[in-house]
Parts: structure tokens; sequence; C-alpha cells
């Protein structure tokens, strides 16, 4: 993610949705200010496909929608708004919106070097707003590793780390998969 201050003057949210819509381009909204969204690599994408298709597979016919990159969430109680990789909503207020979710169980990052520290910083500060939100999945692009920040039912956060070899349980889908499903086939330069 890359800040256009210069290039875009602070919009109000209902600006930044109606000015979005106009654009090529993906912008996320925060505080106020436009940040343009970057492209991911190869690897990044690939595994944003696998884990989405395993997700929408996972939850046909259970009211649940999985979202992609395109798909913005709304920061509850806030005027932010966010572009993850993937998001899972099984919530019946989502169902009646056409620009953005607001109340997904799953967000999923794929980390890339440039936006790594913001998808553990200050985006998941910005995501644990979400008082439905139960797993917020990163991803490494770079080798079989993932961590899986998990609110238990006293709402803390518990981070499990998953590597090569380890199945990753999604108590938010209720879903349970080999990690090398995320990874196969892609090659580690």
């Amino acid at each position: 993610m890359v800040i256009a201050e210069e290039k875009f003057p602070r919009f109000t949210p209902d600006e930044y949705l109606r000015w979005e819509e106009q654009q090529a381009e993906k912008y996320e909204y925060i505080d106020g200010q436009i940040y343009a969204m970057g492209g991911g690599n190869k690897n990044h994408s690939l595994i944003a496909v696998r884990l989405s298709s395993l997700f929408f597979n996972h939850l046909d016919g259970s009211g649940c929608e999985t979202g992609n990159s395109d798909l913005k969430i709304k920061i509850p109680n806030s005027h932010n708004y966010t572009y993850p990789d993937i998001s899972v909503t099984c919530d019946e207020r989502d169902q009646s919106t056409t620009q953005f979710i607001t109340y997904p169980c799953l967000v999923v990052e794929v980390l890339s070097k440039s936006t790594e520290a913001y998808d553990r910083g200050g985006k998941f500060r910005l995501y644990r707003q979400n008082p439905v939100l139960k797993d917020y999945l990163l991803v490494s692009s770079t080798a079989i590793e993932m961590d899986l920040y998990h609110k238990n039912k006293s709402g803390e956060w518990l981070i499990t780390n998953y590597q090569a070899g380890d199945m990753v349980t999604l108590e938010s889908i209720g879903l349970t998969f080999s990690i090398e499903q995320a990874y196969q086939g892609l090659r580690f330069l």
C-alpha cells in the first residue's frame, strides 16, 4: 500500500465511495486519506486463488460469502475501508450491501515485503474493531508458513504459527486443511 496524499484531497466517506467507483484502481480509505493498492507477485496471486477456492467450495450452500481482493471491508464504528486478499462473511447484515461488507468472520492477507508490517500492525488493529471477526490469517508468499490470529471466547487474540506438514484450523468457518493445499506447485526464489 502506498500513500498518495499529494495526489488526492481529503474525502468524506461518501465522497470516497462515489469517487472510487469511477477509478480503474483500488484505494483503501483510512482516516480520510486515500491509499493506492499495489499488485502482488505470482505466488501471492496463486495462494489467494487456492485459498479462495478452498473456502468457497467448503462453504457452498451455507449462506456464507467468500470475497476476493476486490471486496472492500468497512471497519465497524469508523469511516475506514480496506481491501483484504480474502474475506468470508456469514452475517445477514452483509447480504443487503453492494459496495462492501462490514462483518466478516474471517480475513486473510497474503503477505508481501511491502505490506507485511502494515498487515501485522495497523491493518490488524483496524480489523480487531470488528466484533464478529474470529480469524485473521496471515499467509507467507515466500515460504510455507501461516500465522493465525484467533479470537477466543474471552475475546483474547491467540496466535498459532503453521508450517510445512501442519493442518490449519479455521474455527470461524469450520474448516481444517493441510497447509500444503495453499502452496501446491509453487516455487520460492
